[in-house]
């Protein structure tokens, strides 16, 4: 599946639009990750256990995206953004969306 932030890809056409598709999670906050994150923040430096946890939830979004697309039909997704969002203000919701199409090599 290939996924794109562009619109359009080069080298390809697009022959089928099948419309919007995204994959979603919403994650809550550990206390103690909290509490670290709090003390990080007053010396300074990169909080390397929220970047990590970060990482691990949009990739899963992007799997639940591709899934979403694959469900469709189609082989890529163009115009993927990331969204996120505070719910609560102990939950974070992480979503990746785009535009699920068909895609084709152009030729010539």
């Amino acid at each position: 599946m290939l996924i794109a932030t562009t619109n359009e890809l080069p080298g390809y056409d697009i022959v089928a639009v099948y419309g919007e598709v995204f994959g979603l999670t919403v994650r809550s906050r550990n206390a103690f990750s909290q509490m670290g994150a709090g003390l990080k923040a007053i010396v300074g430096g990169e909080l390397r256990g929220m970047t990590r946890n970060l990482e691990q939830s949009r990739q899963e979004v992007i799997d639940r995206l591709v899934d979403a697309a694959a469900a469709k039909g189609a082989n890529a997704v163009v115009a993927m953004r990331f969204d996120t969002s505070e719910m609560g203000g102990v939950w974070t919701e992480i979503c990746a969306y785009g535009t699920a199409v068909q895609i084709v090599a152009r030729t010539g």
